[in-house]
């Protein structure tokens, strides 16, 4: 297991409170969502499925003081978006009339849900509201996300997920050089090819028109055995992958914990985290070198400052997985920083788009996580 250097900071419930106490006093009125489908650039064929269009859920929040907060959700499926929608009006209703306070709202939501299961379709539901709410919250401060969480807006080192998905050796290393676009240091290649050669083989070529100073991670969406893995792990090792990520079933920590201690090469897991405590506890059990929660399944901003704690007290390095608007509000104020999944799926609804510069995001002062839709390209995409 490779471990990086012992962070210098914690982040607690405790601190998370305080910065949602750092604002003006908002109170609940309402939530509109809106279920669209965007077309993406690259087709991203995994072990799991091909991806051609991707399903949000667009949230917004209205405060009886007229300021608004926004936030969006990748939903899988459009039936996704559809049933996270439901839920979400749902959880609405039982605190709409409250004063906006986002970690005890989603303490009080999780013990109104339990007995249906704050997982799924559920914690998405939640997770999205929280994120409208820390928006509506910065906004009404004035100051970006980052800066109500305590640090400051700053450049955050990304990839550039968009591409790479299962195809051939040279139409994915043609792909690779595309994603260098805008400085890009690094990309992710989607494996789990019919056999290890093949994976070899499309790893090789991408390696090969790469620059020496770019770097690959390697992702399996859980397609292996852990036999399997271990195999492919040994393989890729000297191949030049910055991490291997779900190479086997994510929820399998001790498949996972063998894996881990067994290869060089550094496990990434978390995108599937199911809120701060299944993050302990994959860390518990050694499952892991590196994490990479989803904000809309680890709790939102207040259970993503949770999971950053955890992974501040234990040294992990913490990166980010899709909604990377969001995702680079929170890293700001992450002390085990690492990387910043980008994908460009929002830009068409967005009035300003995450800015990339150096193969980096940009934040700027813009209050909140920046999120403003473009209404009319909304109304374009909007599922009926």
């Amino acid at each position: 297991m490779r471990r990086p250097p012992p962070a210098v900071a914690h982040c607690s419930a405790r601190t998370v409170n305080a910065a949602a106490a750092n604002h003006p006093a908002l109170t609940l009125r309402s939530v509109k969502s809106t279920a669209v489908e965007v077309p993406l650039r690259f087709v991203l064929g995994t072990s799991a499925a091909a991806v051609r269009a991707a399903p949000l859920l667009l949230v917004d929040v209205e405060t009886e003081q007229g300021i608004s907060g926004h936030a969006y959700v990748f939903c899988y499926r459009r039936s996704g978006a559809r049933a996270v929608a439901a839920m979400l009006h749902d959880a609405a209703e039982m605190v709409a009339g409250e004063t906006v306070a986002p970690l005890a709202m989603a303490t009080r939501l999780e013990r109104r849900l339990a007995l249906i299961g704050v997982t799924g379709v559920v914690r998405m539901a939640l997770s999205a509201l929280d994120m409208a709410l820390w928006d509506a919250l910065a906004v009404a401060a004035g100051m970006p996300l980052a800066r109500l969480l305590g640090s400051s807006p700053r450049a955050i080192a990304a990839y550039n997920s968009c591409g790479l998905g299962l195809m051939s050796p040279e139409a994915a290393a043609d792909e690779a050089e595309l994603l260098l676009e805008r400085g890009f240091k690094a990309v992710k290649l989607r494996l789990g090819h019919a056999s290890l050669a093949d994976d070899l083989a499309v790893t090789r070529a991408v390696r090969r028109r790469l620059p020496d100073d770019v770097q690959l991670m390697a992702d399996y969406n859980q397609a292996l055995s852990v036999t399997e893995a271990l195999e492919r792990g040994r393989a890729l090792q000297s191949e030049g992958i910055a991490w291997l990520e779900e190479p086997i079933r994510h929820d399998d920590h001790r498949g996972n914990a063998e894996i881990a201690r067994v290869l060089d090469l550094p496990l990434q897991l978390g995108e599937n985290f199911n809120g701060p405590k299944a993050m302990q506890q994959a860390l518990d059990a050694q499952a892991c070198d590196l994490v990479m929660p989803d904000l809309a399944r680890i709790g939102g901003v207040s259970g993503w400052m949770q999971a950053a704690g955890v992974a501040a007290a234990r040294g992990v390095a913490m990166s980010s997985h899709l909604m990377p608007e969001a995702s680079a509000q929170v890293l700001a104020a992450t002390p085990t920083c690492h990387w910043l999944e980008y994908v460009d799926w929002a830009d068409v609804l967005l009035n300003e788009p995450l800015r990339i510069e150096d193969g980096c995001a940009v934040l700027t002062d813009r209050p909140g996580t920046g999120l403003s839709w473009d209404e009319r390209a909304v109304a374009h995409y909007k599922l009926e």
